[in-house]
């Protein structure tokens, strides 16, 4: 079972509105622990908190202390290795078993973001093929392969920016684009899928504004995705979920990009709630909508968006912000934090090895995939 309470233990606190941040690294491994910038604590205040335990480690993924798909997975590699760190047998056998209860209490966390299971299977078929090897040094390889998991996903998002470039729109002038939630540096290694490449824009000179939705109810985009546009001073303008619709009839969006916590074979992809309804007003006027995320991202073992499975949380981020109550008493509640764009409202999923349509995400279901250099 994930512990109901995490005992935080900050490293440090500033108020974000005197200091500006040049690198954002959401996770980062120190000395004997992971360092996690709390996620729940932004824009107030810019604290980290250690984590030295894989329990501690399932509730900061629970309570969305770190969150984004890709962030998800690196910290539950991150999370493996603390497990079995933790692990007192000299038996094999059994310190395979006790690494298994870990990965099945990582893996209970966030059911949607497919990142987190890969990152566990990742990491326990590494544990697997270092089997002949000394306990001690099956414990190194988890380090090690946690921090490749990192290391990776850094190349692979600054390639995302650089292919999503590739392919929005040419316009005389410099773009607006809109984005949803937070798929930006705090939500990966450090760089961004869908906020990757509006960085790759503004660093190309092709863009005029961010606009960021709120995104109800947890507010990722008021609160994080607009806190990194200001750390780098990207212009950015937030905006009601709600006033997606009015904005584009206005003529003020020329694209839209989101991130993705998982996506189907056929190209159905899962994101933070209001999506959907996003695709569907950028459609209507005819304003390209792109999905970006890394291969990683795509689930070729779920043929639709039909089989995602889509994670409910607590009602009180619904009738409540902060310390307020918003409804009155004896209203039921749904939260769902997830809905699914089908296929055919999407123009093209950004991978870091190419922008396909996504009917084309095929080509990429083999092991003949080039790494990235």
């Amino acid at each position: 079972m994930v512990p109901n309470a995490l005992c935080l233990r900050y490293k440090f606190k500033t108020q974000t509105s005197k200091l500006k941040i040049s690198m954002i690294y959401p996770v980062n491994w120190q000395d004997d622990r992971v360092v996690l910038i709390d996620q729940t604590r932004l824009p107030a205040e810019y604290a980290w908190v250690d984590i030295d335990s894989s329990s501690d480690m399932a509730t900061a993924i629970k309570t969305m202390i770190v969150r984004g798909a890709p962030a998800i997975g690196i910290a539950a590699a991150y999370g493996m290795y603390l497990g079995a760190r933790e692990i007192e047998t000299e038996d094999k056998d059994e310190f395979f078993n006790q690494l298994e209860e870990v990965a099945r209490m990582l893996r209970q966390t966030r059911p949607t973001a497919v990142n987190l299971f890969w990152a566990i299977d990742r990491v326990l078929k590494t544990a697997r093929d270092a089997g002949n090897g000394t306990l001690e040094n099956i414990k190194a390889v988890l380090l090690s392969t946690a921090k490749a998991i990192q290391t990776e996903d850094l190349q692979t998002c600054q390639a995302i920016g650089d292919r999503g470039l590739e392919v929005l729109p040419a316009t005389p002038e410099k773009l607006r684009i809109l984005t949803h939630c937070n798929a930006g540096a705090l939500a990966t290694a450090g760089y961004g899928t869908a906020l990757g490449v509006i960085r790759s824009a503004w660093k190309a000179n092709r863009l005029a504004m961010v606009y960021a939705d709120e995104t109800r109810p947890r507010l990722q985009g008021a609160k994080l995705t607009c806190w990194e546009c200001v750390q780098e001073g990207i212009p950015v303008t937030a905006i009601a979920d709600n006033m997606a619709a009015h904005c584009m009839k206005l003529k003020m969006i020329d694209a839209v990009v989101v991130g993705a916590d998982r996506i189907a074979a056929n190209g159905d992809a899962a994101n933070k709630i209001g999506t959907y309804s996003l695709a569907l007003v950028a459609k209507a006027h005819n304003i390209p909508f792109f999905v970006a995320a890394p291969l990683s991202t795509i689930d070729f073992k779920l043929a639709t968006g039909e089989e995602i499975p889509i994670e409910e949380r607590d009602p009180s981020e619904i009738y409540k912000v902060g310390n307020t109550i918003l409804t009155p008493d004896g209203v039921e509640f749904y939260n769902p934090a997830f809905d699914v764009t089908p296929a055919e409202a999407i123009a093209a999923i950004i991978t870091e090895h190419g922008a396909v349509p996504p009917g084309e995400l095929a080509q990429f279901n083999s092991g003949s995939i080039p790494a990235l250099k």
